[in-house]
């Protein structure tokens, strides 16, 4: 008897040491529970408010300022070999920054200048010679800037000196080929001289024509255009008995026509070797343009700039270092990005980032004004509307306790109290199974005050 007393001693002790290590296992679980719900709870609370922002951020990313293409296209004249050597220079630095630069050929600089200005035809970038806008309306297209100089070159063959455009009367002249910068230009400066088919004959012929023309005698005078290390014109300027002619009134035709230029071409300038010219000749020259459409994305443009400064920088026999590109072209508005550029110099992102990098990050700083905009009223409404959300959940159950409650008020006697009683266990049921943060305990612990009222109330 003594040994089962003892024994139900110790069974009774071991359960209550099961119980207390029991109840210890517990709270430690509910306090590790509760120490990793803390961060939880925190960021459930900051969710929506970083949901919003990012939607925002990702509308404003791709809406407000669209990534740039990875490809451009550029129409050039496949008569000018400088044309189709500068395009293939360009795309080659571009491709470094991942651009791909698309080249098509047209009959000349007039027809590159009307695909440029169709907007369905996909041309981005021309290069225009100055005076080939032609008065002609220029909506829609905007100058990226002057390139360099594309002198005119009059070369004559005979003894006779010519210091004037007005001394080809009478002579056989080769003016270049139809739709060409250079017939765009004699035909100006021919018609201001008197010169016209009536007294000279003229002769619409292209570059090479006019160079075998001039060789073989079938003209007296020949127009033509290039830079000068230009192999044709330094082929014509060697050639036995050519000349190249000296414009004494080339300063005042510069004045009068603002797409050209009046340059001093040093002696021996063309060669050296043969002393040519003997002496300092006056020349004309437009600059060559590049023009591109104004819907051109800015990131694109800046590049474009800087790369135009790499390939035409440099100093030459006609300019000094950094004289191009520059704003030099009346005929085309000058964008605003390389007003900025050719004032101030790259853009601050340009300068020490990469092109890509340089694009994602001024992309994201334009959002940023008005992200931030949004962000301080979102800052209010967002917990606003969480509190709300969170209170919704006891404030339903705290409808029904108000309904029981008010059933109970009114029911009228015999009270069926075993009814009241289970509705009233079934509130606090769910009350026991309502899982809210720990910053809104204090509403479960007053309505569950506000049951034991009611439970109390059902009692009496």
């Amino acid at each position: 008897m003594m040994r089962t007393i003892r024994g139900s001693a110790a069974a009774a002790m071991e359960g209550r040491i099961m119980s207390e290590e029991n109840r210890e296992m517990n709270t430690e679980e509910a306090r590790e529970e509760l120490h990793v719900s803390l961060p939880m709870e925190a960021f459930k609370a900051a969710l929506p408010y970083l949901v919003a922002l990012l939607v925002i951020a990702g509308l404003g990313y791709w809406l407000i300022d669209p990534a740039p293409p990875k490809k451009m296209v550029i129409s050039i004249s496949k008569e000018d070999g400088n044309y189709q050597a500068y395009a293939a220079l360009y795309g080659v630095l571009l491709q470094q920054d991942g651009i791909t630069l698309e080249i098509r050929e047209t009959e000349g600089p007039m027809q590159s200048l009307e695909e440029l200005r169709k907007e369905d035809s996909g041309v981005d970038l021309a290069f225009v010679p100055g005076g080939m806008a032609g008065g002609q309306s220029t909506v829609g297209l905007e100058s990226l800037g002057s390139l360099y100089y594309e002198p005119l070159w009059i070369f004559h063959k005979g003894k006779q000196k010519i210091e004037h455009l007005s001394q080809l009367k009478g002579l056989r002249v080769g003016v270049g080929r139809p739709d060409s910068s250079t017939r765009l230009i004699t035909k100006v400066l021919l018609e201001a001289a008197g010169v016209t088919d009536q007294n000279a004959t003229l002769y619409e012929i292209g570059l090479d024509d006019s160079m075998e023309a001039l060789r073989h005698d079938i003209v007296d005078v020949i127009f033509l255009t290039g830079v000068p290390n230009s192999p044709l014109v330094a082929e014509v300027a060697t050639m036995p008995g050519v000349s190249l002619v000296d414009l004494d009134d080339s300063e005042a035709i510069a004045r009068q026509y603002s797409f050209l230029h009046h340059l001093v071409l040093p002696e021996s300038a063309l060669s050296l070797k043969a002393n040519i010219p003997p002496r300092r000749a006056h020349l004309l020259a437009p600059t060559v343009t590049l023009v591109a459409r104004d819907t051109l994305h800015p990131a694109l443009t800046y590049l474009l700039l800087k790369v135009l400064t790499r390939v035409h920088g440099n100093a030459g026999m006609l300019q000094q270092e950094h004289d191009f590109p520059a704003d030099k072209d009346s005929d085309f508005e000058l964008s605003s990005q390389a007003e900025y550029f050719y004032k101030s110099g790259p853009p601050f992102l340009d300068r020490y980032l990469p092109y890509w990098a340089a694009t994602f990050v001024s992309r994201v700083l334009i959002i940023l004004l008005p992200l931030l905009a949004l962000a301080i009223p979102l800052s209010r409404a967002a917990p606003a509307l969480y509190n709300w959300l969170i209170k919704s959940r006891v404030h339903k159950l705290y409808g029904e306790l108000r309904f029981l409650e008010l059933q109970l008020r009114t029911a009228k006697p015999p009270v069926d109290l075993a009814r009241f009683r289970r509705e009233l266990d079934g509130i606090e049921n769910k009350v026991n199974h309502l899982r809210l943060p720990v910053a809104f305990s204090s509403h479960l612990y007053e309505l569950r005050t506000h049951i034991g009222l009611v439970r109390a109330r059902l009692a009496d």
